[in-house]
């Protein structure tokens, strides 16, 4: 079986992430993808993020009526900051005779060398990584053993960071959140 693996602050959780999953799924015939929200994610250590449940619950909203996407609460469950590596052993604990994939952006090709244990990360996983117009990697990582697979991921100019603040705002966002997360944002309160 080929699983995917998905991390990251998910805050709010977005079109462009189920995209991402879905785009991955599609072009590299995974079985499956497990999206996994952060405790604390390691780009930006110290930020606040929105409480782990409710961004938990968010996923499980958006991803319920696809098939190939599922959701983990580990990475919350270990708290912390989330490093990829503490998560991929775990994976590779539960599904040994599985293939694993790390899904990331294509922004996060140039700095994979500098991952905690990207040694070991490149014996346990394959990545996969979302190209974006315009985006060009400079320069592929030099990590013995690492595998790199170019997906074509959609055209969509989404920043969870912008859609909090339009929420802040009370601007719309019904093109970029799924409609059960809008209502789930507004019952909760979120962002505001």
């Amino acid at each position: 079986m080929k699983i995917g693996l998905m991390g990251g602050g998910f805050d709010p959780l977005h079109v462009g992430h189920l995209g991402a999953a879905q785009d991955a799924a599609d072009q590299l015939g995974l079985d499956r993808v497990i999206m996994l929200p952060a405790a604390e994610t390691p780009r930006k250590p110290g930020a606040a993020l929105t409480a782990g449940d409710r961004r938990l619950a968010m996923l499980k909203l958006a991803t319920a009526d696809h098939p190939l996407l599922e959701v983990s609460d580990f990475e919350l469950t270990q708290g912390g900051v989330s490093f990829t590596i503490n998560t991929v052993r775990h994976f590779r604990d539960h599904y040994p005779q599985d293939e694993l994939f790390w899904i990331i952006g294509a922004d996060q090709v140039e700095s994979l060398d500098h991952w905690r244990s990207i040694d070991e990360l490149a014996l346990l996983t394959e990545f996969i990584y979302l190209a974006r117009p315009g985006h060009h990697i400079k320069a592929p990582p030099a990590t013995p053993g690492l595998t790199l697979h170019r997906c074509q991921g959609r055209c969509l100019d989404i920043s969870s960071t912008k859609l909090r603040e339009n929420l802040r705002q009370n601007e719309p966002v019904n093109e970029f959140i799924p409609p059960e997360v809008i209502v789930y944002i507004g019952q909760w309160k979120l962002y505001q």
